[in-house]
């Protein structure tokens, strides 16, 4: 829809990586293909999330700016909240705020960066005005994202683009026993880049577990929850911090043997062994003959996976796959997930 936004994001990907890299002495060594990648392109560090430590970086560095500056430069004001823009004439000039139960100014140039409006579900809500269709949804939005800058510009007369636009990711953790938290925590998506397979209450693969996420999200609409990202160990050691991390926060489990999975899961180990098994001869004949396969591969080519061939998404790439008769003796990490809101690309 809009070619000339896409340009800039492809053309200018590599070399923002790049800078952040050499800048600011990151690492993003990591690369790994994700959902609805045709090839390896997704950029993380050997621990913590790539947001997190970009961000944390970015921050630190505005910080250091204030600092040697003497709040010249930059200046950061904590816990205030933006109230209105500033206009003369049609120009916005600047922005009220609030802090501390006091009201300031700043005069200069306004860039809005407030994010989206995923997680206000009040029925006066940009969500409940452009999408009431998911009204019904967690999200993955912290519970500051309202839309209020989005809302504080359209009462100057700014104009709004593709709020429709608004992005359902497949993955949301559940924490058992708070099964019905409004916000959850997002599965990354490298858990399925590294090998995690998605079984349905029944203990069946269902989807494409590297197609687009409104796909994933629409076969997962079609099957039976509770949804289970499963991990091997191989898998689970490639993206080691990411299953530490969600362990720690009570929204993934470690399972000593494929027993005790197949259990959880409500299915015989038999079944379990013989859905991975599958897979695995799925990822022998794809590497043996690529375009061979009976049913149509995302994004292109011929698939021999029937699970997701059916959904006409068939899967092509293979990673950390294990054999059937490793299932018994194998530990795994597994984290139960339901779709939530995500981006709003408007």
């Amino acid at each position: 829809k809009k070619p000339e936004i896409a340009k800039v994001l492809v053309w200018e990907s590599g070399p923002s990586v790049d800078w952040l890299m050499d800048k600011f002495n990151l690492d993003l060594s990591l690369v790994a293909r994700l959902g609805g990648h045709s090839m390896e392109r997704t950029h993380r560090g050997k621990e913590r999330f790539p947001g997190m430590t970009i961000t944390y970086a970015l921050i630190q560095m505005v910080e250091k700016i204030q600092e040697h500056s003497g709040s010249q430069v930059a200046r950061i004001v904590t816990k205030a909240r933006a109230e209105q823009l500033i206009c003369q004439k049609n120009v916005v000039i600047g922005c009220k705020y609030t802090k501390g139960g006091e009201t300031f100014s700043e005069f200069g140039p306004v860039i809005l960066a407030s994010g989206g409006f995923g997680a206000d579900f009040t029925k006066n809500s940009l969500l409940a005005q452009y999408r009431p269709d998911l009204m019904h949804l967690p999200t993955s939005n912290g519970e500051h994202c309202t839309g209020d800058g989005i809302k504080m510009g359209e009462e100057v007369g700014a104009a709004s683009l593709d709020l429709e636009w608004v992005q359902v990711h497949p993955t949301g953790l559940v924490k058992v026993g708070d099964e019905d938290a409004k916000v959850k925590f997002l599965a990354a998506e490298a858990l399925r880049g590294v090998g995690g397979l998605l079984l349905d209450a029944e203990g069946n693969r269902f989807a494409n577990e590297l197609g687009r996420r409104d796909y994933v999200t629409g076969e997962m609409w079609k099957s039976k929850a509770p949804f289970r990202l499963c991990l091997n160990s191989l898998a689970a050691k490639e993206i080691h911090w990411h299953c530490e991390h969600y362990k720690g926060r009570g929204v993934m489990r470690k399972f000593d043997s494929g027993g005790d999975l197949a259990k959880e899961i409500g299915c015989s180990l038999k079944k379990l062994e013989d859905v991975v098994e599958a897979h695995y001869q799925v990822s022998l004949k794809q590497e043996a003959d690529p375009e061979g396969g009976p049913f149509p591969a995302y994004p292109n080519g011929k698939s021999w996976d029937e699970p997701s061939g059916k959904t006409g998404v068939g899967k092509k790439f293979f990673h950390n796959c294990i054999k059937g008769s490793d299932v018994a003796k194998e530990v795994w990490h597994v984290a139960i997930v339901t779709p939530v809101i995500h981006y709003c690309m408007g």
